[in-house]
């Protein structure tokens, strides 16, 4: 039988809520996410048919679409995959990471990173709080109402990873 390494986490677990607002960010992400789908797919999703076409939505505006619903969903779920911001294995490489696994990650790339994402999600998705101040002639009444609704979620997402980034931090620091 294979001798199997267990991975010890380097500092206490993250508090509840750190966890819960790490999930919660990867949720964030979806209702906008779905609602670009559902434009690459081809249907209208609030806007006009002369909104839709100017916005650039057919042919390869699908297509990006599509892309940037992926890549978003991707970052967002960074939180808890990769970056690890709340799992152990956000702290210490995986045995089978050749040459570098069982090491320790460095605590402050990790905290730079994320917390320059937290700044830049903040300034790129605070503003669609005011998106009902603002006119949205290539959308129907409705659509812009839902479409603001869909990306308001959004605004949440560089504050709670702001939170998360702080969490881990300190734990870390606290670990030594």
């Amino acid at each position: 039988m294979p001798h199997t390494q267990q991975l010890r986490p380097a500092a206490p677990a993250a508090p509840r809520w750190a966890v819960r607002a790490a999930h919660v960010t990867a949720l964030l992400a979806l209702p906008a996410g779905i609602w670009r789908l559902l434009l690459g797919a081809g249907f209208l999703a609030g806007y006009t048919e002369a909104g839709y076409v100017a916005a650039g939505l057919p042919g390869w505006g699908r297509v990006y679409v599509i892309g940037l619903s992926v890549a978003t969903e991707l970052l967002a779920l960074l939180t808890l995959g990769l970056v690890g911001l709340v799992r152990p294995w956000g702290e210490v490489l995986p045995p089978w990471v050749p040459l570098l696994g069982g090491r320790r990650i460095p605590q402050r790339p990790v905290t730079v990173v994320a917390g320059a994402g937290a700044v830049g999600l903040i300034c790129l998705w605070t503003p669609f709080v005011l998106w009902w101040n603002l006119p949205h002639p290539d959308m129907t009444a409705a659509g812009a109402t839902v479409a603001g609704f869909l990306y308001l979620p959004l605004a949440a997402w560089g504050p709670l990873l702001a939170a998360v980034t702080i969490s881990r931090h300190r734990r870390l620091r606290l670990a030594g």
